[in-house]
């Protein structure tokens, strides 16, 4: 019997295209680096930097922009066989726009429709789900069906196991997480739509952790204030709710009443996109480790932290000894911020990423007063990776 994954997340996947301009309105950027992305498939990345063993369930388009995307995950280090090819639809491309330290705004080319959107519930690989240590799953993969009923399936599937053998609680060596998510374009209606606190409410009913920024706390509870919004996901079902708040840290809330409120790391961010994926990847390693909570929530935090002082998202994810270091000084420095771009880091089976040495140190400055501004634009879910 084969040894079960460390974590499988399941979800969005797609090409991020960020530029290489800070500062830059996309209609000035002329150069770009290319990256794999998708908050799924970015927080997969990263606990596989952790040292975990990490798959990922999704679907790209039958092009040269999903063999890109097959070999970055293999080269990551994340099993890609449930990362299938969908010949109807393109593989999405995300591009951003890069104006620190709190405006990344993105622009998602998912149309007519995302191949990941087509991941069909009789093709999982249940008894993998059932078995893996921790899956993840994100709220996007509510917003349109095939994927709805899949996604619920493999919800059902980890709970009625964990039932059966009579866990019904949860265990810090054992998770199910919902990523709350929140992409109102992907939804009808969008901020407005009726359709998403429910498909929220139902699959919260089958998530042993709930992980979050307070908008999107909002759009499954109802609550924006981070203690409530924690204790409202308690009663939906979960045994652990995180409350990301930005710039005012991370509230995290477990069951048994313990509390940890974690103040944010010191950090000159460069892009706050990915962030909250290194977050999630992070605590997907200290659930795994047993670690205390304070100790799960620090750890993440100053991995996310990391990350915001990068350029790309995947690419940028920590090492664990980076995080180490991190937490050790009590900040982000500039050495550990652009130590990708000179490999310092690198680990000898994972090649530095392409566009890596664009990192913040090899990218033009920031010019001292920026660019006017595009009119058209969608706000970003800052720290949450694209």
């Amino acid at each position: 019997m084969p040894e079960p994954y460390d974590v499988i997340t399941m979800g969005r996947i797609g090409v991020d295209l960020y530029p290489l301009e800070v500062g830059a309105p996309l209609a000035r950027v002329e150069t770009f680096g290319k990256f794999l992305g998708g908050s799924p498939a970015n927080v997969a990345v990263a606990a596989a930097r952790q040292g975990r063993r990490t798959a990922v369930i999704t679907r790209t388009g039958q092009d040269p922009f999903g063999a890109y995307l097959h070999q970055e995950l293999e080269r990551f280090g994340v099993d890609p066989r449930w990362a299938t090819a969908v010949a109807e639809y393109p593989t999405p491309v995300t591009f951003c726009e890069i104006f620190p330290p709190d405006d990344f705004p993105l622009y998602f080319y998912r149309r007519p429709k995302a191949p990941d959107l087509e991941i069909h519930a009789p093709d999982l690989d249940l008894d993998a789900v059932r078995d893996a240590r921790i899956f993840w799953m994100t709220g996007t993969g509510l917003s349109a069906e095939p994927s709805r009923s899949a996604t619920l399936a493999a919800l059902r599937a980890r709970s009625e196991s964990a039932e059966r053998a009579g866990r019904p609680g949860t265990s810090r060596r054992s998770a199910t997480v919902f990523d709350l998510d929140w992409r109102p374009m992907f939804w009808d209606g969008g901020d407005d739509s009726s359709e998403a606190p429910a498909r929220y409410r139902e699959a919260l009913a089958h998530a042993t952790v709930a992980v979050g920024n307070v908008d999107e706390c909002a759009i499954a509870t109802g609550e924006r204030e981070p203690y409530a919004a924690a204790r409202a996901l308690l009663a939906a079902g979960v045994e652990l709710a995180v409350v990301k708040q930005g710039p005012k840290g991370v509230l995290a809330v477990h069951r048994d009443g313990t509390t940890a409120d974690c103040p944010p790391l010191p950090v000159e961010v460069v892009n706050g996109l990915g962030a909250g994926d290194a977050f999630g990847g992070a605590l997907c390693h200290g659930l795994l480790a047993g670690w205390p909570l304070d100790r799960i929530v620090r750890y993440a935090n100053a991995a996310g932290a990391i990350v915001a002082s990068r350029l790309a998202c995947s690419s940028a994810m920590p090492f664990p000894d980076e995080v180490e270091e991190a937490l050790a000084t009590g900040e982000v420095t500039a050495d550990l911020a652009t130590r990708t771009a000179s490999g310092d880091a690198a680990d000898p089976e994972t090649p530095a990423a392409p566009g890596a040495g664009t990192a913040p140190a090899a990218a033009p400055a920031a010019p001292a007063a920026p660019p006017a501004r595009p009119d058209a634009r969608t706000d970003p879910r800052t720290g949450a990776g694209s």
